[in-house]
């Protein structure tokens, strides 16, 4: 992937909800909620601050994550749908 991210930006690629609630029930495309957990795919160099210096970044390439519903762009590489979003908007990591 040729996309590299600026300063304290990552690119994540969506992990799609499950299609099948636990009792069975398909869910339709148009009922099914935004991706909010995804896998790192690529980090910036890290956020800069006031004094000039860059702080590194606290996530890195592999890591799976939650972020905010509405956070980030989306774009389109190869067919392939990723956010990009600012480390703030990054909730928490899966362990």
């Amino acid at each position: 992937m040729n996309l590299k991210p600026l300063y304290d930006r990552v690119v994540i690629k969506p992990i799609e909800a499950d299609e099948v609630t636990a009792g069975g029930i398909v869910i339709p495309d148009n009922a099914k909620e935004k991706p909010t957990k995804g896998e790192v795919v690529a980090v910036g160099e890290g956020k800069a601050l006031d004094n000039g210096q860059l702080r590194a970044p606290k996530v890195k390439v592999g890591d799976k994550v939650i972020y905010g519903q509405y956070s980030g762009s989306a774009y389109k590489l190869e067919g392939v749908e990723y956010k990009i979003v600012r480390e703030d908007d990054i909730l928490a990591v899966l362990g």
